[in-house]
């Protein structure tokens, strides 16, 4: 097996000191974000409580004692947010473009909270020139009796209209890292993503929170125009990105640009910059929240320290690179003992060579106490192994702190994925064999709400009936992996591997990996099992662009407990006003909506 060195990117360089300099500043590049600056605030170990006068909001609440999917505090705190998403122009990279922004920032504000919180966000549609809806997904949370706030338009809300706005309200069950992204269309490609950390109890030993490490691919064109072309008669699935950004930021080559393209461009807009502090132990808190490209994370010199994946807490491991496909966190901790007080050092995450992408080398500074920030590092990256396939860690190096035993499956599926050519020469995915496309005036959760669970074939539709522990076995049928996401739940991760068929191995039957998004490999296959969480879920690819072409399902757990539940009256309110819009103004709902 060949070796690489994480990041080269002497394509980028004119010289060093360029390459770290910034010229242009914070609010032309980032907008009001402060994410990737050397004045972006350290977080703290948890949020005053005003119930509480000492100790832990928790109370002895433990990562490794307690059942967080049975049991979480009732802290009584309930923490507002007030987002407007809106047009805007900035350049992460130099490159000037159009972007979706909340509240003016890219990324957009932090979102954080206490273990057991209630959380109420605020969404004011202000996008115009033109006109779209929107609707907001907050990542990995299970939504335990409230799934008509999981923000999937067309599955479990309406989209909220132009000008109007939609109140979230939903409890911060479990804890960690996750992020928050449009789910309407692929909206979030185009700016709308932002941080959550939920504060909870920790086994790990660390000094400073140095908060979210956003890590996502990034496009020059917007989002619709690319879903155009893709979707066009005889268009290509593949859609490649232009750069890769740490926190928001990266440097681009302006000469690239392609000739007869007029866009303002500088070429050494600047990059994000972290400090460390000598001898400490610092944690970070990794996030993908690309379209598209898996993530190989590294920082030169320094061991990371996995202590949880998504929202699951994990028995620490120690590692060089950190791999993460769209969708998925890892909290990882670095000590600053790899040099003295005034040394610097590159961070780095490369997208794989399974993402289609123009330039996939992302790079960082992080800086010691002393080190001069006006200065580039001189470190160079770990060699590590070339990746042979598009895969995460083993299964057997990522153990949950609190251990669950796989209960026996009352139902099993198996799921094909596969991409095909309709009659019009356009390239779409089937997953279940079924090319998705929703209805936003229709949301099923609504539907099966009323009692109606009769649905268009098209809505790709699947009712587990009075099962209450499915099995879903996914056979890729493509030769590219894809980040299997399934909403409102974190899944026991069985087995992944080479070849459609399983061979009915489980990694770990006593205690399986358990997370809400796991990369299935390239003619491979993935096993997943969930305990059901009565609504209606999206379980879909996390690929921007592949779930656009049609790659989701719908999943109804429990009708009958949804058959009874009390939606509250401000859900129906925004479907009115989102059939009372689309009256009045068509809907270019050019892919699956979702």
């Amino acid at each position: 097996m060949g070796v690489t060195r994480l990041g080269s990117v002497a394509s980028l360089l004119n010289s060093v000191a360029d390459f770290v300099g910034s010229a242009l500043t914070q609010k032309k590049t980032n907008g009001a974000s402060l994410l990737g600056t050397l004045t972006s605030p350290v977080l703290s170990f948890f949020l005053s409580n005003s119930t509480t006068n000492s100790g832990y909001p928790w109370g002895k609440l433990t990562d490794f004692g307690t059942n967080p999917y049975s049991d979480h505090p009732k802290t009584g705190v309930v923490r507002y947010y007030d987002f407007t998403v809106s047009r805007g122009v900035i350049a992460p990279d130099g490159y000037e473009r159009d972007v979706l922004l909340v509240n003016g920032a890219f990324p957009g504000p932090l979102i954080e909270a206490n273990w057991g919180d209630t959380i109420v966000v605020t969404v004011n549609n202000n996008i115009t020139g033109p006109e779209e809806g929107t609707s907001i997904h907050w990542h990995g949370f299970l939504q335990q009796e409230t799934p008509w706030e999981d923000g999937a338009p067309g599955i479990s809300q309406c989209p909220v209209p132009p000008k109007k706005s939609y109140r979230y309200e939903f409890i911060a069950s479990l804890y960690g890292s996750t992020w928050y992204h449009a789910h309407y269309s692929a909206q979030y490609a185009g700016g709308v993503v932002g941080p959550i950390v939920i504060h909870g109890p920790t086994q790990a030993k660390y000094d400073i929170d140095l908060g979210p490490v956003m890590l996502s691919d990034w496009y020059h064109e917007e989002y619709f125009d690319l879903i155009k072309k893709m979707l066009a008669p005889k268009g290509s699935p593949r859609v490649l990105s232009d750069n890769n950004l740490i926190n928001g930021k990266m440097n681009f080559d302006c000469n690239t640009v392609a000739l007869g393209d007029k866009t303002p461009c500088v070429s050494n807009a600047g990059l994000s910059k972290f400090k460390f502090q000598s001898g400490k132990t610092h944690r970070l808190r990794l996030m993908n929240t690309g379209a598209d490209g898996v993530q190989r994370f590294s920082i030169d010199g320094h061991i990371l320290t996995v202590i949880a994946e998504d929202f699951t807490p994990v028995k620490p491991y120690n590692t060089t690179v950190v791999i993460l496909g769209v969708g998925q966190r890892a909290d990882v901790l670095i000590t600053a003992n790899m040099g003295k007080p005034d040394s610097s050092f590159w961070m780095r995450s490369n997208l794989t060579v399974c993402s289609p992408a123009r330039q996939p080398n992302a790079l960082a500074a992080v800086y010691y106490d002393k080190a001069d920030t006006s200065l580039a590092p001189a470190s160079t990256p770990w060699e590590i192994p070339n990746p042979s396939l598009c895969a995460n860690e083993d299964l057997g190096k990522t153990e949950p702190l609190f251990p669950m035993k796989i209960p026996d499956p009352t139902f099993t599926q198996t799921m094909d994925i596969e991409t095909f050519k309709n009659a019009s020469e356009v390239t779409l995915w089937k997953f279940n064999g079924v090319s998705m496309r929703v209805d936003y005036n229709n949301p099923v959760l609504l539907l099966a709400n009323e009692g109606n669970f009769t649905y268009p074939a098209q809505w790709n539709v699947v009712n587990y009936y009075t099962n209450s522990s499915v099995r879903i076995i996914v056979r890729n049928k493509t030769p590219g992996s894809h980040p299997m996401h399934l909403h409102g739940h974190n899944a026991y991760i069985l087995h992944e591997g080479d070849g459609l068929d399983w061979d009915g191995t489980i990694t770990r039957p006593s205690n399986p990996h358990r997370r809400d998004v796991h990369l299935v490999r390239g003619n491979g296959h993935l096993v997943l099992q969930f305990d059901g969480n009565p609504g209606v879920w999206s379980f879909h690819c996390h690929v921007a662009w592949h779930a656009s072409g049609g790659f989701l399902s719908s999943l109804i757990i429990a009708p009958k407990k949804v058959d009874q539940m009390r939606i509250p009256t401000d859900v129906q309110q925004n479907c009115r006003a989102w059939e009372q819009y689309t009256k009045h103004n068509v809907v270019d709902q050019i892919d699956s909506g979702a």
